[in-house]
């Protein structure tokens, strides 16, 4: 499975009372990114829907002028659902400020879930491997 990287600049308009970045702007670029992973996956991002929302803890903040890079991964495919996992750093850094997982269903014109078709590759390296067991643990 093709890794998508995502990158966004922490603004003044992202930021929360505290002046560091508000964990429902986070969320909402997470979501996103999760999805555009998703749609380059199955091509037809018209039927995907999202369904749930796994973990999102935060470690650290993130400041104005700040580098937020998403990255994203299928990690999970059953017949008609399939889970993406993201993982959040910033600038530079290795460091992961959040990770969790998105679980999205593949539906038809009516919404009703149809099969997508993916069949995943074997995981890539050993980190792949921890996120497909985490997943499977959701």
């Amino acid at each position: 499975m093709e890794k998508v990287k995502v990158s966004r600049l922490v603004k003044s308009e992202d930021l929360n009372h505290h002046g560091t970045l508000f964990a429902g702007r986070m969320a909402e670029w997470f979501v996103e990114s999760c999805f555009v992973c998703a749609a380059k996956e199955t091509e037809r991002p018209d039927n995907i829907v999202c369904v749930n929302v796994h973990g999102l803890t935060f470690t650290q903040p993130a400041n104005r002028g700040d580098i937020i890079n998403i990255e994203t991964v299928m990690v999970k495919a059953g017949r008609s659902s399939f889970t993406v996992h993201g993982k959040i750093t910033k600038n530079n850094s290795d460091y992961v400020l959040s990770d969790g997982f998105i679980t999205f269903v593949f539906v038809d014109e009516n919404g009703k879930s149809m099969p997508h078709n993916i069949i995943l590759d074997e995981p890539e390296n050993e980190e792949e491997k921890i996120f497909r067991e985490r997943a499977n643990n959701l």
